[in-house]
């Protein structure tokens, strides 16, 4: 059966947390799991210095930034935003809890649909394969505190530079045709979602995250088994994930296993107090004086991201430069992509790739010939169709939903 020979290589050694998961990596492959590599002139595209950078080679994944291991956090390098997927083995990765999943029998697999609902299931992995319609998109997915290093003052957290986001392909049942399957009682107001991993206490509380259930039945959202069309990746939520397309990855629940369909909003820690931002306009507070009413995040906000050239690449006087890089928002799609070379002072708009996909990144270039040796400050900046664009400075005391403007300080040689 092909749920039991093509995904049979996902099944990891049973363990207890990270520490059974961290001896199993220990004899993989040859050599240390991790290594860490010394840059005697290493500034990110905001000045900001990382001398020390951590990388790890976990299973199913290649060299990573690894940001901590307990649980794993692990960024990708930006060259790998070149192309229009993010490989499966070089996709982020990042879990709330240690206790994650590192084997999973599909013969036992089940994903439970209970709480409000008039026939409760619960759906093997071949009935989500074999009885709901196959839906394929391309969709962004993007940690909510991607690029939280940037914000200055400083936040707390994992101090992400820009490579906690990845654009793939998934396949998957509709997360809508599994509720009406479901039969949804009336008064229901939410469905909550909850995987396979534990916390450390009985007391701490599970990963669960709730989307309202008009926006659960909307039909975007889709429970995804494979990815770039493979299996979906242990570490990125193996055997199905749910897939929030437009929304921040804290939605994105991995390894989901249960479906709770709600009369009451759930209230824990990762809805009352957890990623959470500012109700202020534009989502930004004053550091001095944070904001004390909140709201949850959702949806990505509108925002350029340059891939190439680097801050430490050597370029030179007269030779045409490649600017390359991303967009993203929530959905709307990404209307115009502006490139300044002189500090924001003038612009440019630089050339749009194809829409891959409603939920997609879009990719962006231009070319630029610079003319003389020197410093020079590239600026990048999306506007979509709703008209969302960029602000030149936003802070946030959870370091999340990060929309400013980018700078990228560049050195020209002759």
């Amino acid at each position: 059966m092909r749920a039991q020979t093509k995904y049979q290589r996902r099944e990891f050694l049973q363990s207890s947390g990270m520490l059974g998961f961290s001896a199993f990596l220990a004899a993989c492959k040859t050599g240390s799991v991790a290594r860490t590599v010394i840059n005697a002139d290493l500034s990110d595209d905001y000045g900001v210095r990382h001398n020390t950078r951590t990388w790890a080679r976990y299973p199913e994944k290649c060299d990573l930034i690894m940001l901590a291991d307990r649980p794993p956090l692990l960024e990708t390098p930006m060259h790998y935003f070149l192309q229009d997927l993010t490989p499966n083995e070089a996709y982020f990765v990042r879990w709330h809890y240690a206790g994650l999943p590192t084997r999973v029998d599909l013969r036992t697999f089940r994903v439970q649909v209970i709480g409000a609902v008039n026939r409760p299931l619960q759906l093997s992995f071949d009935d989500l394969r074999t009885k709901c319609e196959p839906v394929t998109m391309v969709a962004f997915s993007q940690c909510a505190g991607n690029s939280r290093s940037f914000f200055r003052p400083q936040v707390p957290g994992a101090q992400w530079t820009d490579g906690a986001m990845g654009n793939a392909r998934y396949v998957g049942a509709r997360l809508k045709d599994v509720l009406k399957a479901a039969e949804v009682k009336p008064g229901a107001v939410e469905a909550s979602f909850r995987g396979l991993d534990v916390p450390p206490l009985e007391s701490s509380p599970h990963f669960e995250k709730p989307l309202t259930i008009d926006y659960a039945l909307n039909g975007d959202s889709i429970i995804a088994y494979e990815m770039n069309g493979e299996p979906m990746p242990m570490l990125n939520g193996f055997p199905v994930r749910l897939v929030v397309p437009g929304w921040f990855a804290t939605y994105w629940v991995k390894a989901l296993s249960q479906i709770t369909v709600r009369t009451e909003p759930l209230h824990n820690f990762w809805v009352d107090t957890g990623y959470r931002i500012p109700a202020a306009p534009e989502h930004s507070e004053d550091p001095k004086h944070p904001s004390e009413q909140t709201i949850p995040l959702t949806d990505y906000p509108t925002r350029a991201i340059i891939i190439t050239p680097e801050a430490t690449t050597k370029l030179k006087s007269g030779a045409t430069v490649k600017i390359e890089g991303i967009a993203v928002d929530n959905g709307a799609g990404i209307r115009r992509v502006e490139v300044s070379t002189d500090g924001g002072r003038t612009w440019t708009d630089a050339a749009l790739d194809r829409v891959i996909d409603k939920y997609s990144w879009r990719r962006w270039r231009m070319s630029w010939q610079p003319a003389q040796r020197g410093r020079y400050s590239l600026q990048s900046r999306a506007t979509n169709a709703s008209g969302e664009t960029q602000p030149g400075y936003e802070w946030n005391h959870g370091g999340y939903h990060r929309r400013t403007i980018q700078t990228l300080d560049v050195e020209v040689v002759s």
